[in-house]
């Protein structure tokens, strides 16, 4: 299945197919409903309420309906998945300023985030599901290399001596470490704070050096 639109429309015509019957009158009408029912339910209930039959419920459809577009149910979910990589893109885009220094951007890139993670919570596990990632379905581990590529890119300029990939790495899964503890309530805990802002500076810190 090919699958290249990011942005949104999921290769719909914007249909929603409100008539609730299955054939949306439009092929992508139905598609992109199901997709919307699902980022929907992903952010009021979580990755775990994702259930094919659950979906179409809310979409209106019967339970075989998602098939036509959605062979398995892996594919369905990497569709919602892309959905929120594209919105984590768009809000690093909109926070990103080039004409501020490397290390301000990275520090930008991290602050966002770290917010869609807590704010998009059942989304953001579902981003990062290691069956999806690993399926390959609608290419859905390229869609998250981008992120990655500009965040390796500010890291060359900052620490032009090191491995830009290695400390990039570094530097996510550090990210990644406190955005699930955090939500966890371990690192509230063991620090007994109530801002995670401290600790993604000592990553920053960390990873890049001081700022000066």
């Amino acid at each position: 299945m090919k699958e290249n639109k990011i942005d949104g429309s999921d290769g719909s015509d914007g249909s929603d197919g409100s008539d609730g019957s299955d054939g949306d009158g439009a092929d992508g009408g139905l598609r992109a409903r199901l997709v919307r029912v699902g980022v929907d339910l992903v952010d009021a209930e979580g990755a775990q309420a994702l259930t094919l039959r659950e979906i179409a419920r809310r979409a209106g459809v019967s339970h075989g309906a998602p098939r036509r577009h959605f062979p398995t149910h892996l594919d369905l979910l990497s569709a919602i998945a892309r959905r929120g990589f594209a919105e984590l893109a768009a809000r690093v885009d909109a926070e990103d300023r080039q004409d501020t220094a490397p290390r301000e951007r990275i520090a930008r890139l991290a602050h966002v985030y770290l917010d869609f993670a807590g704010a998009r919570r059942g989304m953001y596990e579902l981003m990062f599901r290691h069956d999806l990632l690993e399926s390959g379905r609608l290419g859905l581990r390229e869609t998250s290399l981008p992120l990655f590529a500009r965040l390796a890119g500010l890291v060359a300029e900052v620490r032009p001596g090191a491995d830009p990939v290695v400390v990039a790495g570094a530097l996510w899964a550090n990210l990644h470490g406190i955005a699930q503890l955090w939500h966890w309530g371990s690192l509230r805990l063991a620090t007994g704070g109530d801002d995670p802002g401290p600790l993604l500076t000592a990553a920053l810190d960390a990873h890049l050096g001081h700022a000066s």
